[in-house]
């Protein structure tokens, strides 16, 4: 159908990941040099859970662990959210608000080929916006 806009046209493609037993202080290095609010956790090449920069703040900082002490596998949440690269954006929003996240893994079948964040989605508005104005714009007959 034209003028949907599907997750695959804006999710971000070059995801990050690391391992289960990769260190939280390796992961922090890691969003910090790619200057990214979230990483992927994955085993055997499969996503198995994400940890975003509010993951860090409840289960490392505020507690005061030592990020060189502690595993991806112990501060991740998981399960993680999914959806496929082909569904319109406007559920991928509805999915993100029922299960209260900012952050969805995209997936092409088994694969992981993307993540699509709240922020796109809110990119994403005003040419949505643009491309609905067509529907209320009176049309101008020339007889």
């Amino acid at each position: 159908m034209a003028g949907i806009v599907l997750v695959r046209d804006i999710m971000s493609k070059n995801v990050r990941v690391v391992r289960p037993d990769t260190l939280v202080k390796e992961v922090v290095a890691t969003m910090n040099k790619f200057d990214i609010g979230s990483i992927v956790v994955v085993k055997s090449n499969r996503p198995v859970g994400i940890i975003t920069e509010r993951d860090i703040l409840r289960r490392i900082v505020e507690p005061c662990l030592a990020p060189e002490a502690l595993r991806a596998r112990e501060v991740m949440s998981s399960p993680v959210i999914t959806i496929n690269n082909t569904a319109s954006i406007e559920e991928a929003a509805k999915i993100m608000a029922r299960k209260r996240i900012k952050r969805l893994l995209v997936m092409d079948n088994e694969k992981l080929v993307g993540i699509l964040t709240f922020t796109d989605i809110v990119t994403q508005v005003p040419n949505i916006l643009v491309i609905l104005e067509e529907l209320v714009r009176p049309q101008h007959r020339s007889y």
